[in-house]
């Protein structure tokens, strides 16, 4: 079970494990143990998300979705199987945490005057800076 918050929970059955030979270089052991781990999580039909969260998901994540609407996540960063499950286990649940919540909606608002002022005063300032450099050359 994978524990996001401590009101979410996403249970074994809802992930599905593979595993491969991970690239790189590792001697003889790489070419016999199959360390890297393959994570396949359906978003689209997880009844742990709610219908919100599985939107923003797809907004977020939509480039990483399958067709299926599953999430796919590799991890080969350890010679150690069970490091790499875990590996694959917190990506996910890190991706769940950026979706957890709805964004706030902007609010529009306008600037200060003080800010409006100091702007027009810089803009004035630099205006007569180059303004200076007109004065042309003279060779006398």
């Amino acid at each position: 079970m994978l524990t996001i918050t401590s009101t979410l929970t996403i249970p074994d059955e809802e992930l599905r494990f593979s595993f491969s030979r991970s690239s790189g270089p590792g001697g003889q052991n790489v070419n016999k143990v199959n360390s890297k781990a393959t994570l396949h999580f359906s978003v689209r039909h997880s009844a742990s998300l709610s219908p919100g969260m599985r939107e923003r998901f797809g907004q977020k994540f939509g480039s990483r979705l399958t067709n299926d609407g599953d999430v796919v996540i590799t991890s080969q960063e350890s010679r150690d199987q069970p490091k790499n499950v875990d590996s694959c286990l917190e990506k996910l649940r890190q991706m769940i945490l950026e979706v957890l919540h709805p964004p706030k909606k902007r609010r529009a608002t306008k600037p200060s005057k003080g800010s409006q002022r100091r702007r027009v005063e810089a803009k004035k300032r630099r205006s007569q800076v180059k303004a200076g450099r007109k004065g042309g050359f003279r060779d006398e």
